[in-house]
């Protein structure tokens, strides 16, 4: 099968790594314009590119899809098939253009957490299970018929970026199968589950809003956030120590149910550990960052600050 690879993040380098080690040749693969990045705003390539310029693959980076230009030397690969993981909409000139059609890895049980962040969602939202899903590409977002799906179970601690990489893991094997079955012709479809509107879930973009944390929130919805949101964005928060007030990170937490003596959002430490009042219980807190400096255990935060008796978050 000659495929050509459309991704952008790290996610879909390990997918493409798998296809270009298999059997089947990757002929070409499209990703985003390199964007400015970090305090000097100097251009970053994506991760997609980074692995295709090591490997010598012919890559692609057009501004718009719709580029007679670009849908003319795309056409040129005359590829069987397209393989989209984490990338943009596509438009029908493109989706359309294999004879093979377009196939879609999603890092979700579709029709559930259509979206472009999943893997955080489903934390965020406490789910105990998702999974993996390869459908066709069709008119609108994460809708086409699906051929294969792969369940995982979540663990209750594990973070955003846990789940992230063993979901890497199970996409290789999945994507592979569906091209093997796809090449085959043993590929048996079938239509997204229709689901009521207020019962389907979804996984949009995550905005800055969407990480601060409430502490007034029962203190399994913290946690999944935290969890949810780690190691990237991260989940924020306004830390009041010594007079002064910090935005803080935090990475890891631990949920403890019985109730703590200090007053609810207190910062306290009880011998080497940190933890936070709630009005349900307690949250030690494992992991985080205070802004300008590097994210550290607990352990060390305790050992450089002292804790005074009114730290508290806002």
């Amino acid at each position: 099968m000659r495929i050509v690879f459309m991704g952008t993040p790290e996610f879909a380098v390990s997918i493409m790594d798998a296809i270009h080690q298999s059997k089947h040749e990757l002929v070409a693969v499209v990703t985003a314009p390199d964007k400015p990045a970090g305090r000097g705003r100097k251009l970053r390539a994506s991760a997609v590119k980074q692995y295709s310029e090591k490997a010598n693959l012919p890559l692609l980076q057009p501004i718009k899809l719709k580029d007679p230009e670009f849908l003319a030397e795309l056409k040129n690969y005359e590829a069987d098939l397209f393989i989209v993981v984490a990338f943009r909409m596509l438009p029908r000139e493109v989706w359309q253009m294999p004879s093979k059609g377009t196939m879609n890895l999603h890092a979700s049980l579709l029709p559930q957490y259509r979206g472009a962040a999943p893997i955080n969602w489903v934390i965020v939202n406490g789910e105990s299970k998702t999974g993996l899903s390869t459908f066709f590409i069709n008119e609108e977002i994460d809708t086409g018929d699906i051929f294969m799906q792969s369940e995982l179970d979540i663990g209750s601690n594990e973070t955003a970026g846990e789940l992230h990489d063993r979901m890497m893991l199970k996409g290789q094997t999945l994507v592979l199968d569906s091209i093997d079955n796809i090449e085959k012709g043993t590929v048996s479809t079938s239509v997204q589950s229709h689901i009521k509107d207020d019962e389907i879930k979804y996984a949009p973009k995550i905005f800055k809003e969407d990480l601060e944390i409430n502490w007034n929130n029962p203190k399994e919805q913290i946690h999944n956030l935290i969890r949810g949101m780690s190691p990237f964005p991260g989940a924020w928060t306004n830390l009041n120590l010594a007079g002064d007030e910090f935005k803080v990170k935090i990475f890891k937490s631990a949920l403890i149910d019985e109730a703590s003596p200090h007053p609810p959002k207190s910062l306290y430490a009880r011998g080497k550990r940190l933890f936070v009042a709630l009005e349900n219980g307690q949250l030690e807190v494992l992991e985080l960052q205070l802004e300008g400096k590097k994210r550290m255990k607990a352990l060390d935060f305790l050992n450089g600050q002292e804790i005074d008796q009114n730290a508290h978050f806002s």
